[in-house]
């Protein structure tokens, strides 16, 4: 009968044992989730706990980037805080849903992501997109929200990448073929290509260094790398001789090199970041009460310049743990990668 675990056996029809049905109960949501080979139990707790406390830290430090000048305004003080809690909870959903994923799902994800950001690229500069700060880089949302399409460019140069070198077959040295090269260089084209477009030549600048570190850690021969970072330099000296950037862009590339010479022009943004970091000394002058923070004297010191709020207002000793929390974040992410490469020796890299 169904539902009933009977046998047979030489002497006939035997009935069922006491407590055969004993521990098939269905386990508690709870149970399930904590189970041998929950996924729960196989996340990284620490990383996710930095994560989390760096998470809180910059949503601290952008409200008190922020909170003066829109107070003095006469707009609402807590805008860009409702704003930075939204993008907390939408990256919180997207960390649990990558971490619940397997390679086989981002490899059939990473194509998807590819073609959608490629798209967003090409749709935000058409008139649907916004000019903010000179390039048209953004989407305007109801409520005054807004999207940077070119931010999900790095996850999906990444995503392609790893996917192209993953399935190339090995050459002889172990290596991929040059042929992968040829096939991520095409992939990471396009959406460099867009972004410089925008303009935004600081996200180019990211894209073009994601590219390269992965083709270094693809397992490349050292003299292909070395080929490709000669035509890299070629085409950058090029560009800058028919004067294809503009000024202001070549001055992104070589103002690091002399940022005290024009410090009312390309240097000023670093020379008030270094006043700013300077004045909070040991313990900072507490949060709110940054006076250069207050005055705005540093452009864009809830985005780019964020760090220069931590220095004035949470000092010296608060940037130092800032700074060591990112290389715990680093050194979890560098065993993890090194875990998925090789569970073997993972084990005592770290």
């Amino acid at each position: 009968m169904l539902g009933r675990s009977t046998s047979y056996s030489a002497r006939g029809l035997t009935t069922p044992r006491p407590g055969v049905f004993a521990g098939r109960r269905p386990k508690s949501l709870l149970a399930r989730a904590f189970a041998r080979n929950a996924p729960l139990r196989q996340m990284d707790w620490i990383l996710v706990v930095v994560v989390l406390g760096l998470t809180s830290i910059g949503t601290l430090l952008v409200w008190s980037a922020t909170e003066p000048g829109l107070a003095a305004a006469g707009q609402d003080p807590r805008t860009y805080l409702k704003k930075q809690l939204l993008n907390v909870v939408i990256g919180l959903v997207l960390m649990v849903a990558v971490s619940l994923a397997d390679t086989r799902q981002l490899r059939t994800w990473a194509p998807i992501v590819y073609g959608g950001t490629v798209l967003a690229l090409l749709a935000v500069l058409t008139p649907v997109g916004t000019v903010v700060n000179g390039a048209r880089a953004w989407f305007s949302l109801p409520g005054g929200f807004q999207v940077e399409p070119n931010e999900f460019a790095k996850i999906a140069l990444i995503l392609i990448i790893a996917m192209i070198f993953g399935q190339a077959r090995p050459a002889a040295s172990g290596g991929p073929r040059v042929r992968a090269l040829f096939a991520v260089l095409a992939c990471a084209a396009p959406l460099i290509g867009l972004v410089v477009v925008e303009p935004a030549l600081g996200v180019a600048l990211v894209l073009v260094v994601v590219a390269a570190t992965l083709i270094v850690l693809s397992g490349l021969r050292l003299r292909v790398i070395a080929a490709l970072a000669v035509v890299v330099g070629v085409t950058i000296a090029a560009a800058g001789g028919l004067h294809l950037l503009k000024d202001y862009q070549l001055t992104r590339f070589t103002s690091f090199l002399h940022p005290s010479q024009d410090l009312a022009g390309a240097g000023y943004n670093a020379a008030q970041a270094k006043i700013a970091v300077g004045s909070g000394g040991m313990f900072g002058q507490g949060l709110f009460h940054g006076q250069l923070v207050a005055g705005n004297f540093v452009p864009s010191q809830q985005t780019d310049f964020i760090f220069t709020v931590a220095g004035e207002e949470l000092g010296f000793v608060g940037t130092i743990v800032i700074v060591f929390l990112l290389g715990v974040v680093i050194l979890r992410a560098l065993r993890i990668a090194a875990s998925a490469v090789n569970p073997a020796r993972s084990a005592n890299l770290f």
